[in-house]
C-alpha cells in the first residue's frame, strides 16, 4: 500500500505514452513542479534524511536536476553545482563520457566546483537505466567528492539504474517507483 505522500506524488506526475519513442511511457515531473504542495513535499522528503548532516554541495544533473537541486541546496544551506551537457559551461571544466539508452554523450562540470572531500548529494528527477546518474557519480568521484547519496523522485526499478549507482558505493534515495519504462 502506498503512503499518502507517494499517492500525491504519483497523482501529480503526467504520463505521456510513446515519448520520446514508441513503447516508452514518459514520466513528466513538470506537473509536479507546478503543484506547490507536491513540489514542496518532494523536496522536503529528499532533504529530510540528511537533517543534521553537513552537506557542502548539491550537484544537479541538467535540466530537471537543476530545479530540484537548487531547492534542496537552499534548504540545506549548501552550494549548488550544475552538471551539464558538453559545451554549456563557460569556465575550465572536467568531462566524462557516459552511456545512454540510445548512444553515448558527455557531461561536464567546472573544475573548481568541488573540493576533494566535500560532502555532496547528487540529484535528478528520475533514474531509469542509470547511464546519466552513473556518469555524474563517476565525474563527482573523479573530483574527490564524498557522495553522501544520489536522490531521485522517480525510480524505474526494472531498468536497473539504482543497482549501477549502489555498485559504485553510493546510497540511492527515491520517493516513488513506476513499473516498466
Amino acid at each position: 500500500m502506498k503512503s499518502s505522500l507517494q499517492q500525491e506524488l504519483i497523482a501529480s506526475i503526467r504520463n505521456i505514452a510513446d515519448y520520446p519513442k514508441p513503447g516508452i511511457m514518459f514520466r513528466d515531473i513538470t506537473t509536479l513542479l507546478g503543484n506547490p504542495r507536491a513540489f514542496r513535499r518532494a523536496i522536503d522528503e529528499l532533504v529530510h534524511p540528511f537533517a543534521g548532516t553537513k552537506i557542502d554541495k548539491v550537484a544537479g544533473v541538467e535540466a530537471r536536476g537543476f530545479i530540484m537541486g537548487g531547492a534542496m541546496a537552499h534548504q540545506m544551506s549548501a552550494g549548488f553545482v550544475p552538471i551539464r551537457k558538453k559545451g554549456k559551461l563557460p569556465h575550465d571544466t572536467v568531462r566524462i563520457a557516459y552511456s545512454l539508452e540510445y548512444g553515448v554523450d558527455e557531461m561536464e562540470m567546472h573544475r573548481d566546483a568541488i573540493k576533494p572531500g566535500e560532502k555532496v548529494i547528487l540529484v535528478d528527477d528520475l533514474i531509469a537505466t542509470g547511464g546519466t546518474a552513473e556518469g555524474a557519480t563517476k565525474l563527482l568521484q573523479q573530483m574527490g567528492a564524498d557522495i553522501v547519496a544520489a536522490c531521485f523522485i522517480i525510480d524505474l526499478p526494472e531498468l536497473g539504474g539504482r543497482r549501477k549507482i549502489e555498485a559504485l558505493g553510493v546510497k540511492v534515495l527515491t520517493l516513488i517507483e513506476f513499473d516498466g519504462h
